[in-house]
């Protein structure tokens, strides 16, 4: 019995894996009119370089809105890719970003990274952070031997 109670504090609602869904889909849709028809045109027209970071960050995008699609069907499993996305936004944000702000350095490309970057701020009012601690923090993990 105390189990089924213990269960139940850690499911998440309905309304939140809607939410949950709706951050995929927001991602996919926003990675696919942004992201997919330059990764397409590379595919359809290999002559045409990328500079290596700008490959780089094409592809790690693209494959973030791939996983992304999996959220859609598996919104609790695929959690730990939108950690990734917050954790490495809110990094570039505090170590790149604030520091040429306030030193007052910000050009207009710098500027446009900050601004795709901020809308990382839905992120943490969406995640279910109890289930994160449940499943991520609390849990035992796999054993190593």
């Amino acid at each position: 019995m105390n189990s089924d109670r213990s269960e139940k504090k850690n499911e998440v609602s309905l309304f939140r894996l809607y939410l949950l869904r709706g951050l995929y889909l927001f991602v996919v849709v926003g990675l696919a009119f942004v992201q997919w028809p330059e990764v397409i045109d590379k595919i359809l027209h290999p002559a045409k370089s990328w500079d290596l970071m700008d490959g780089v960050v094409s592809c790690m995008l693209t494959s973030f809105s791939v996983l992304c699609l999996l959220g859609l069907r598996y919104p609790l499993q695929m959690i730990p890719v939108l950690l990734w996305e917050v954790v490495w936004k809110t990094l570039w944000l505090l170590i790149v970003a604030l520091p040429l702000w306030t030193a007052g350095h910000m050009d207009d490309s710098t500027m446009s990274t900050v601004i795709s970057c901020l809308l990382v701020v839905i992120f943490p009012f969406i995640i279910p952070w109890r289930y994160v601690f449940v499943n991520y923090v609390k849990k035992q993990g796999a054993r190593w031997r």
